[in-house]
């Protein structure tokens, strides 16, 4: 085996015993997993936690989502393109929730952990990107800019997914909406009408018919007065 295959062989078997046994997962675990002999691994990572944090920071590698969200069909309408992207966001943060709360615990220093906040970073600014380019097809029907449609599905996305994987208490009864929810939630607040909303009465009194409706008074009332004198005259002849 190459020396890179051997070496993503080994951090993809180290991934999911991180989810289970955290920074507590032993190398023979490891190299039990990844089909190897222990010193396998050493002769690829210097030491256990070398290897941890490289496993961690495959995780926040963002080219595996942008591939992802770039393969959805572009003939789809706007909301099943974004019920298949939150399906991918919903993935993807299961996947790599529960190893954001080891990224100090596994680094050595400050140094080492800001290289990892800076990966997350990096890997947060390149999905709001990806999600925008998701979205931009349909700009115009939307209310707000494609960047910050893009930000708000991951805020909904990464707010659904947090219990179980922050440890935020949240209440017994919370149902996590599912990605044809989420996007439910961001589309129908977001979507100008298909119909334009019909216009309000102008109300703005009309002066020209209340003076010509005035004056329709005053001429009936002096018809009447004529035609009561007309009436007198005849009668005194």
């Amino acid at each position: 085996m190459a020396p890179d295959d051997r070496r993503a062989a080994i951090i993809a078997a180290t991934i999911p015993l991180l989810k289970e046994h955290g920074v507590l997962v032993t190398t023979k675990q490891i190299a039990e997993a990844a089909g190897v002999a222990e010193g396998t691994i050493f002769g690829v990572f210097p030491d256990k936690p070398s290897l941890v944090r490289a496993a961690i920071m495959s995780v926040f590698d963002p080219a595996p989502l942008e591939r992802a969200l770039s393969a959805i069909d572009p003939e789809q309408d706007l909301r099943g393109r974004l019920v298949d992207t939150a399906h991918i966001l919903v993935r993807g943060l299961k996947e790599s929730g529960k190893l954001i709360g080891l990224i100090r615990t596994a680094a050595k220093g400050e140094d080492d952990a800001g290289e990892m906040v800076g990966k997350m970073k990096e890997m947060r600014e390149r999905t709001f990107g990806a999600v925008a380019a998701v979205i931009e097809p349909d700009r115009q029907r939307l209310r707000v800019p494609t960047e910050t449609a893009a930000h708000m599905l991951v805020s909904l996305v990464f707010a659904m997914g947090q219990q179980g994987l922050l440890g935020q208490a949240t209440p017994q009864d919370f149902q996590p909406l599912d990605a044809a929810q989420i996007v439910s939630l961001l589309l129908d607040g977001l979507l100008v009408p298909d119909e334009p909303a019909p216009v309000a009465p102008d109300e703005t009194p009309d002066i020209a018919a209340m003076l010509l409706d005035g004056w329709e008074d005053e001429i009936r009332d002096i018809d009447l007065h004529n035609t009561a004198n007309d009436t007198a005259n005849r009668s005194g002849e």
